[in-house]
């Protein structure tokens, strides 16, 4: 019995086990307001763009990094999208541009977290607060409307086979993150720079390419999902994302990411994304207000990060 304890890795599981018990609990004290199949999916739809980040942020974080500029860039995207929808009506380039966007402002973090050594906490929380900045400035704080049907049908209103449009490109995220994790040298490296950087370095691992290649990907993702954000509500805003980032990384550590490098689970990062988003419904459902919500979401994000320091712990201790 000790050792099949010591065999399972709470801190890699949890998420599991924490989300058949939040829906058993909702279903149970909220009955069919919960399990309806309209509530089932509307969680879906709200919980898209934090799925769809956590699967890179699980890179940035096995990395050994962190990304806390993901909301304000998602923010920004959607306003770029927005006011390149009102000029030329053209979804394609529209896209390409707010894409260009995120994966610019990602590349970014990576050369000044790389090139001048600077911890990527305060790199990223610096550019958070340029971006927002400029988000606040270039609309003196208003929301552009966006007008173009075909494009809010694409990127957040649509649905397919009666799945909504949002839930089908967080399983497109996740198929993409799957496989890039587990198939790809990058992802064995981004696990090896995150488990011991200087011994990746000796083994020949571009360490600088990787981390600047993991803050790219996150940036790409953020501005993702601000096109989605805008999408859904057919606007662009600079409040989109809003906290999103700390979100983001409790899910990827509730996932069984640990928070210091090294280990990855893209899966559990969008289950813990689901798990987050359940209770936020079931929260909602219940009648807290949303101070108490707040609270709520505080208190995943301290749970988040002692289970990963403590599943680090064990795993040091356990026998091999």
């Amino acid at each position: 019995m000790h050792n099949l304890l010591t065999r399972f890795d709470l801190a890699k599981n949890i998420v599991y086990i924490a989300f058949f018990i939040a829906i058993i609990f909702f279903a149970i004290t909220l009955g069919d307001r919960f399990y309806s199949i309209t509530n089932i999916l509307n969680i879906t739809r709200q919980t898209a763009m934090i799925s769809i980040m956590a699967v890179t942020m699980t890179f940035v974080i096995s990395t050994g990094q962190i990304d806390l500029s993901i909301g304000s860039i998602a923010a920004l995207a959607s306003l770029i999208v927005a006011l390149m929808l009102q000029s030329t009506e053209n979804i394609a380039l529209s896209v390409f541009v707010g894409l260009g966007f995120g994966m610019v402002t990602g590349a970014l973090n990576g050369i000044l977290i790389t090139a001048l050594g600077v911890p990527a906490f305060l790199v990223t929380l610096g550019m958070m607060g340029i971006i927002k900045g400029l988000a606040m400035w270039i609309t003196a704080t208003t929301a552009i409307p966006i007008r173009v049907d075909d494009y809010n049908t694409i990127f957040g209103l649509g649905t397919v086979f009666g799945i909504p449009i949002l839930f089908v490109w967080t399983l497109v995220a996740l198929a993409i993150g799957l496989f890039v994790m587990n198939y790809t040298t990058f992802g064995k490296k981004a696990l090896a720079v995150g488990g011991n950087e200087v011994a990746a370095r000796y083994s020949g691992v571009n360490v600088r390419n990787i981390k600047i290649i993991a803050m790219t990907m996150s940036g790409f993702t953020a501005a993702f999902a601000g096109i989605l954000y805008s999408g859904r509500m057919q606007a662009g805003r600079f409040t989109f994302g809003e906290g999103d980032e700390l979100t983001v990384i409790a899910a990827v550590i509730l996932g069984g990411t640990s928070l210091f490098g090294g280990t990855a689970n893209v899966f559990g990062a969008v289950v813990g994304s689901l798990l987050i988003g359940i209770i936020n419904n079931g929260l909602i459902l219940g009648g807290l207000t949303v101070s108490q919500q707040m609270m709520v979401r505080g208190v995943i994000v301290i749970l988040a990060t002692a289970l990963g320091t403590r599943g680090r712990f064990f795993r040091k201790k356990t026998p091999s």
